[in-house]
Order: C-alpha cells, then sequence, then structure tokens
C-alpha cells in the first residue's frame, strides 16, 4: 500500500502537468520523497507519532472521543492506535467485528488504559448507518473527532443494498453532524472532521464526473469509480464547511490524501494549526491544491442537494408500511 500511493502521486502529476510543465510538480515530487518540511514544518516522513507527540504535549486528552472509520486495518488501524496512545477515547464503527476485536486487543496490549468501543456497521448501508448512530448517541458520549477513513476499491460493479454502485455507496458518508455541533458547543472545544480523500481524485474531469452514473454506471471501471469517490469526498468536506460556517458552528471539515501513513490524517484532526481552517485539501502534513473540478462551490452544492433528493427517497418509506416495518424490511 505505501509504494501504490507513492507512485499513484507522481503518476498523477506527470500525467496532469505533462512535460511541457514538469519542472514545477517535479520538485513537489521530489521534494515528497526526500521528505522535507513544509510550512507546518512536517513533510511526508513526518510520523503519526511525532504528531500526536507534538501536538498533545500541553493539552489533557482524557475527555476526547473520536470515531475512526476503517478502522480494522492500515491507516484507520493506525489513526485509532496513535490517538488512543494519547489518551483519546476511540469508536470504531466496523462490518467485520473479528477484526475489529483484534485491533482493539493489539492497541490495549500496548495501551492498557485505553478505551476502545467497537459499534457495527455497514457504511453501504443506509440502515445501518442510522442504526449505527442511534447505538452511539445511547452511549451519552460528547464526539469531537470524526474521521471518516473508511474506502473501498472493487474491480467489479457491485451494488449495496440500497442499490447504489458500492465503491461510492462506501466511500461518500456523512454522520452525527448534529452530535458534533452540540459537543462542541457545549464544551468550547473546535470540533474535527476528517474526510479521508487521495490524489487520485485529479484524474475526474467535468465531462465525467455524473451523479447517476456515481449511483448506476453503465459502463464500469473500478479505478474510475474510485477516483470518482475521492473526489466527492473534497466536494462535501468543501460544502459542508461552507454551511457550518454559515450556521456558525464550531465545527470544520477538512480533506487529506493520507500519503503512505496515518501523519496527515492525524495532522488535521488535532493540530493546533489546523485550528479554524475548514473546507480545505492537505497533504503530507501541510495544505495542499486539490483540482480544479474539486474546488467548484457549484459542482459541490450541486452534489450536495442530490445526495439530499437520495437519502430522503431511500429512507421514506414505502405507501402503506409504517415505519417500522420499511426499517426491517
Amino acid at each position: 500500500m505505501p509504494l501504490i500511493y507513492i507512485w499513484i502521486s507522481i503518476i498523477v502529476i506527470v500525467l496532469k502537468y505533462k512535460v511541457v510543465s514538469l519542472a514545477p510538480p517535479m520538485k513537489a515530487t521530489l521534494k515528497y520523497l526526500a521528505g522535507l518540511a513544509g510550512p507546518s514544518g512536517y513533510g511526508s516522513k513526518t510520523t503519526a507519532e511525532q504528531i500526536a507527540q507534538d501536538c498533545f504535549s500541553s493539552m489533557p486528552t482524557s475527555h476526547l472521543t473520536a470515531i475512526v472509520t476503517g478502522a480494522t486495518s492500515g491507516i484507520g488501524a493506525e489513526t485509532a492506535r496513535v490517538l488512543a496512545k494519547r489518551g483519546v477515547r476511540i469508536i470504531i464503527p466496523a462490518r467485520d467485528m473479528r477484526k475489529a476485536e483484534k485491533v482493539k486487543k493489539n492497541i490495549q496490549n500496548e495501551i492498557p488504559e485505553a478505551e476502545i468501543i467497537i459499534l457495527e456497521i455497514d457504511l453501504s448501508s443506509f440502515a445501518s448507518i442510522q442504526r449505527f448512530c442511534s447505538d452511539f448517541l445511547s452511549l451519552g458520549l460528547p464526539l469531537h473527532i470524526l474521521i471518516n477513513n473508511a474506502g473501498k476499491y472493487s474491480q467489479k460493479l457491485e451494488f449495496s443494498e440500497d442499490k447504489i454502485e458500492l465503491t461510492f455507496a462506501t466511500n461518500y458518508v456523512e454522520m452525527l453532524l448534529e452530535k458534533m455541533v452540540e459537543t462542541a458547543s457545549e464544551s468550547c472545544i473546535e470540533g474535527r472532521i476528517v474526510n479521508v480523500s487521495s490524489v487520485i481524485h485529479t484524474w475526474v474531469t467535468t465531462k465525467t464526473f455524473s451523479f447517476t452514473k456515481l449511483l448506476n454506471p453503465k459502463r464500469y471501471n473500478g479505478t474510475r469509480a474510485y477516483a470518482q469517490s475521492k473526489l466527492a469526498n473534497i466536494l462535501h468536506a468543501k460544502e459542508l464547511a461552507r454551511q457550518l460556517k454559515a450556521r456558525k458552528a464550531n465545527v470544520t471539515i477538512n480533506a487529506v490524501h493520507p500519503g503512505i501513513g496515518a501523519a496527515t490524517t492525524c495532522y488535521v484532526a488535532i493540530s493546533p494549526q489546523v485550528a479554524g481552517m475548514s473546507g480545505k485539501y492537505f497533504a503530507d502534513c501541510n495544505e495542499s491544491r486539490c483540482s480544479a473540478l474539486a474546488n467548484e462551490e457549484n459542482e459541490a452544492h450541486k452534489l450536495w442537494k442530490q445526495t439530499r433528493a437520495l437519502i430522503h427517497r431511500r429512507m421514506l418509506p414505502p405507501v402503506g408500511k409504517n415505519v417500522e416495518a420499511s426499517a426491517t424490511s
């Protein structure tokens, strides 16, 4: 996985800028490979442990609660471990409960005092997301950090139980926003939402980006579907950032390209340097440029409206059925 991310970064830059203007992106690539620090003081070789140590050295963390999706392996598991090591209460939403229990055991073997709570979820299912949210709210816990890290890549065309292309259904999700706004208001601690995207979002063009085609593509390409879902992560962050600002809510949302580890995710989730920043895109623990399409406000708002309409249609009970019946059908 680390080598895949490195090569994706290089290939995307070369294909995007082509030979004519290769010098600037090539410099950026060399800087990335060398691990040189950017304006934040961190770079591609910075570790999540270093970020956590720097950020938490002068602040209490035992009162923080974070949800980390996709934490049963890889970057998500490392994010959960690093935050738990600093005293953050971790909620792991998981479809595979056995994998989640293994991650919990590994973290607590290293950090016996770590508080890890596992709740079941299938991120591709609206009904399952609703159940997870109800289960979490029943715990009576605050919610300070939400890291949407889970991601799926499928080589073949598959659909969720809601009849949505599975990659998009799994990778593009929103939940517990009002709980975060409430926690931030009551605690006076800025809420942080992190959407884990990817540099591969730059492969998507305006001509190929269509909400209808995302849900039910006639010609399926796994890489294209993954890239589109990652573009949607950024557009979602930008539109939600705009709405949160309009509400004067003390919650920010940003998107990240994770690179080869959990450092950038942790940086955006906890660093004081990111305080007040919202609707931005980060790579290698520094604010970075995303594609022109990812910066399109109209596209972001249109995606938001279309998503809301879709959820409304899917969650309404069929005519002649009551709510309980439709929820269990």
